[in-house]
């Protein structure tokens, strides 16, 4: 049995062996069902299971949906082979009754180990993934139709994805020294690359003045976690121990280093040009990855079959992709006739204020995105973006002219 006494969700062993470990029990990248039988904590023994059950008065979350006594009782005392156990998973969700999920994996296994409930959290949240589904990847810049939008409303955009590193705790669950190894793993690969995807990383721990200035000038910089879903999931811990900023001298292409997942990759540029975006994007990160496993000690990122990139928010499984424009539709969000957050669900988008989910539109700014993530690629899930912005342009341009849009409506 694994022991992570020495911090809080730390292995007591070298990382090196560690990876080791973990790498020699998956197959065909899905980690198989061994797990240690220990308490989740060691006072837990003194109580039943049934009394240890949360308390889900006033939730509306799909965990408080599918975790029934039962199923805790079956599960508390099971744990991966990290020593992450259900009640760490569903912690994030038992604090906050307004949460929709309401569970995270902290480490790869999560995913198999506690797929009794992480399954039918999937499948709602999914768009009706089902367990015997397979994720299918595809990034091919190629098979995008257009990918230049109008930049009289379209002010910006942004492709970004997540990935983790096979062989480490998540975020919640990861300690001090898998955090900085991430980091010098990441920093290692990203080095090598070299042409226009040349650039600079930046340790937040040891950050100058005048290149944190300049980060936030730039609107590159992330700060302090300081949001629920942070500091209740554990993810907010040592900060800024082992966090870091990635990017290319040109700034069109990032990485942020352990934030949310070990990395999140991003590709952006001012105005419409969304195939460009994507075709830096697929680059970029292809490059990345070959360099990670051109390592010493050669690196993956976390993927299996069914789920595709496995990452830390069940939400975020698949593709972990972000398509997204700033854009203005004034006429269009103020219109009492039309519903814009009802039209971007019809097209399977999602509508956010400037500066992303809880917060208001500046300006007139929205952040619109794709509402997809598992069960469609890459591409069919930035050229649902494209031709939904398409549509709200078009929708916009005949309001301006005073004409209806009635027969332009997606629902």
């Amino acid at each position: 049995m694994l022991s992570r006494i020495a911090c809080y969700g730390c292995f007591s062993r070298p990382v090196s062996s560690l990876h080791r470990q973990v790498h020699s029990i998956i197959i065909n990248g899905v980690g198989t069902s061994t797990t240690s039988s220990v308490m989740a904590s060691l006072f837990q023994k003194n109580f039943d299971a049934e009394k240890d059950y949360p308390n889900f008065t006033g939730h509306k979350s799909l965990l408080s949906t599918h975790l029934t006594k039962e199923l805790y009782t079956k599960l508390r005392d099971v744990q991966t082979e990290s020593g992450f156990t259900i009640d760490r998973a569903i912690q994030n969700g038992v604090d906050n009754a307004d949460f929709h999920l309401g569970v995270l994996a902290g480490d790869e296994q999560t995913y198999t180990v506690y797929k009794e409930l992480f399954d039918p959290i999937i499948q709602d949240y999914h768009n009706g993934f089902k367990p015997s589904d397979n994720h299918v990847k595809d990034l091919d810049p190629a098979k995008l139709e257009g990918g230049q939008l109008d930049e009289k409303y379209v002010i910006s955009s942004r492709i970004r994805t997540g990935r983790n590193v096979r062989g480490y705790a998540l975020s919640p669950f990861v300690c001090r020294a898998e955090r900085r190894q991430v980091e010098n793993i990441a920093e290692q690969a990203l080095a090598k690359l070299d042409g226009e995807l040349s650039g600079k990383y930046y340790s937040l721990q040891t950050l100058g003045e005048a290149d944190k200035q300049q980060l936030i000038d730039d609107h590159f910089l992330f700060e302090r976690p300081i949001s629920r879903h942070f500091t209740s999931g554990g993810m907010a811990r040592d900060f800024p121990d082992g966090r870091g900023i990635w990017h290319t001298n040109d700034k069109r292409f990032l990485v942020w280093v352990n934030e949310e997942d070990h990395l999140r990759i991003i590709s952006m540029r001012q105005g419409g040009d969304m195939k460009a975006v994507f075709e830096l994007f697929c680059e970029g990160l292809s490059k990345f990855e070959g360099q990670m496993g051109n390592l010493a000690e050669p690196r993956e990122f976390m993927r299996n079959d069914h789920l595709g990139f496995i990452l830390t928010c069940p939400s975020n499984l698949g593709t972990g992709v972000r398509c997204s424009v700033h854009a203005r539709f004034p006429l269009l969000a103020s219109d009492k006739r039309y519903d814009l957050d009802k039209i971007c669900l019809a097209l399977r988008l999602q509508k956010r204020g400037t500066s992303g989910e809880f917060t208001e539109a500046v300006g007139g700014v929205y952040d619109i995105s794709n509402l997809d993530r598992l069960g469609t690629t890459e591409v069919q899930q930035v050229q649902c973006v494209i031709t939904g912005i398409n549509l709200l342009v078009k929708m916009e341009k005949c309001l301006e002219k005073g004409e209806p849009i009635d027969e332009l409506l997606p629902m």
